[in-house]
C-alpha cells in the first residue's frame, strides 16, 4: 500500500490535465484552485492505476475520504487504497460477470426468439393448415348443404304429387261414397219395389190359382154339360131315328 502511494506521489507529476479531464470531466468541476488541482491530480493518477478510474459516477465523495485520510491518517491510506484496490476488482468482476449474463441473456433471448419465431412460423402453418380444412369443410357442408336442399326440394314436390293423388282419391271416394250412398237408395228402393212388386206377384199368382181353379170348374161344368148335351143330342138322335124307322115302317105299310 505504501508502495502504491509513493508511486502515486510520483506519477502524479506525470499526469497532464487532459488525461485527468477526459477521465473524471464528468465528476468535477473546472474551478479548483491550483492546490487542489495537484492533490486531485494524484488522486486521479491512484485511480487510474487501481482500474477504478470509471467504477464510480461519482468520485467526490472518495476523493474526499483520500484527502482526508492523507492529510489525518496517513498511515490507513495504503488500506484505503487496497480496499479500493478490492472494489474495483469485485466491481470489474461484477461488470464482467454482468457482462457474461447479459451475453447469456441475450443469447437465450436470441435462442427464445428464434424458437418464438420457429413456434410462430409452425403455429402460422398449423393456423393456415386449419384455415385450409375449415375452408374445405365449409365448402363441403355447402356442397352437402345444396345436395339436402335439392333432395328437399325433391321431396317437398314428391309430397305435392302425393298429397295432390291423396285430395284426388279422396274426391273419387267422396264421390264413390256418394254413388254408393245413392246405389244404396236405389238399391233400397228397388228392394222395397221388388218386394211390393213380390207382394203383387204372390197375390196374383194366387188370384191366378182361384181363376184357374175357376176356370177349371167352370171346365169341368162346360165339359159336363157338353157331355150331358152330347147325351142328350144322342138321345134325341136316337129317338128320331127309331122315329124315322117308324115312320118308315108305317110307310111301307102303307
Amino acid at each position: 500500500g505504501k508502495l502504491i502511494g509513493i508511486e502515486l506521489c510520483q506519477g502524479a507529476g506525470r499526469m497532464d490535465h487532459s488525461r485527468h479531464e477526459e477521465t473524471f470531466e464528468s465528476g468535477w468541476s473546472d474551478d479548483l484552485d491550483p492546490a487542489d488541482d495537484d492533490e486531485d491530480k494524484r488522486f486521479y493518477s491512484m485511480m487510474e492505476q487501481l482500474g477504478a478510474a470509471h467504477m464510480f459516477e461519482d468520485p467526490r465523495e472518495i476523493r474526499d475520504l483520500w484527502a482526508r485520510l492523507r492529510k489525518e491518517r496517513p498511515e490507513l491510506l495504503s488500506n484505503f487504497e487496497e480496499f479500493l484496490l478490492r472494489v474495483s476488482s469485485y466491481v470489474r468482476e461484477v461488470n464482467h460477470e454482468k457482462e457474461s449474463m447479459e451475453q447469456a441473456l441475450k443469447r437465450k433471448e436470441t435462442d427464445h426468439d428464434r424458437e418464438v419465431r420457429c413456434l410462430y412460423e409452425e403455429m402460422e402453418q398449423q393456423i393456415k393448415a386449419e384455415r385450409e380444412r375449415l375452408i374445405c369443410q365449409e365448402a363441403l357442408r355447402r356442397d352437402r348443404s345444396k345436395l339436402l336442399q335439392k333432395e328437399l326440394r325433391s321431396k317437398e314436390q314428391e309430397l305435392e304429387k302425393i298429397l295432390y293423388r291423396q285430395k284426388k282419391l279422396e274426391h273419387q271416394l267422396q264421390s264413390l261414397n256418394s254413388e254408393q250412398l245413392e246405389t244404396r237408395v236405389q238399391n233400397e228402393r228397388l228392394r222395397h219395389l221388388n218386394e211390393n212388386l213380390l207382394e203383387e206377384l204372390e197375390k196374383s199368382k194366387w188370384e191366378l190359382e182361384v181363376v184357374k181353379g175357376q176356370l177349371q170348374k167352370l171346365q169341368k161344368e162346360a165339359q159336363l154339360e157338353q157331355e150331358q148335351k152330347d147325351r142328350d143330342v144322342y138321345r134325341v138322335s136316337k129317338n128320331m131315328r127309331k122315329e124315322k124307322q117308324s115312320l118308315l115302317r108305317q110307310l111301307e105299310l102303307l
